[in-house]
């Protein structure tokens, strides 16, 4: 449910902005997507539409967090974390993941600067995972070159408060998520 939740977000930010999608496909074992042309769309539509599934899938661990805290049952704890921590791993940008996508709306200065927001989200919450986040945007940063002409400091902030609220979701309900604390 929570990864249809996750492509669901990606399905309506395409719909919102008029554009033909296909509803979700699943891959067992492998994860889902939303199929769609990006062809033609400007490189700042493209990373809104893959930040607006862990976007969903933030807001879909933000209510399993709720329900946790109201009822105490730890499947609904496990279901916080491992959605949040799902969802921050997309974010790594890497090629067939949404960080990757997202990535590329951002310049060399923006690479950088969301390299040194995941070693501090790292040091701020103790969350391992934000240290391959940051080894993406590092590689990003330094090594690729394919820079935008106009970056977005609207997809770049997005992106970091995506991140932020994912480790912050995380921080909120106790357990040991993929051995990582």
């Amino acid at each position: 449910m929570l990864i249809l939740i996750h492509e669901m977000g990606h399905y309506i930010e395409i719909k919102r902005r008029g554009l033909p999608a296909d509803m979700p496909v699943f891959l067992p074992g492998l994860g889902a997507f939303v199929r769609w042309q990006a062809m033609g769309i400007p490189i700042e539509t493209r990373a809104y539409i893959s930040l607006a599934g862990p976007f969903a899938g933030f807001l879909a661990s933000v209510a399993c967090a709720l329900i946790w805290n109201q009822t105490h049952d730890t499947l609904w704890a496990a279901l916080t974390y491992s959605g949040a921590w799902l969802n921050l791993l997309n974010l790594m940008p890497v090629w067939m993941l949404d960080g990757g996508q997202a990535v590329l709306a951002l310049g060399k200065g923006e690479r950088f600067l969301l390299l040194m927001a995941c070693l501090g989200l790292w040091l701020l919450l103790n969350e391992k995972l934000f240290l391959l986040v940051a080894l993406g945007a590092g590689y990003q940063a330094f090594f690729a070159g394919d820079l935008p002409l106009r970056p977005s400091r609207s997809a770049f902030a997005y992106f970091i408060a995506l991140l932020a609220g994912l480790g912050i979701v995380m921080q909120l309900v106790p357990g040991q998520g993929f051995g990582s604390r």
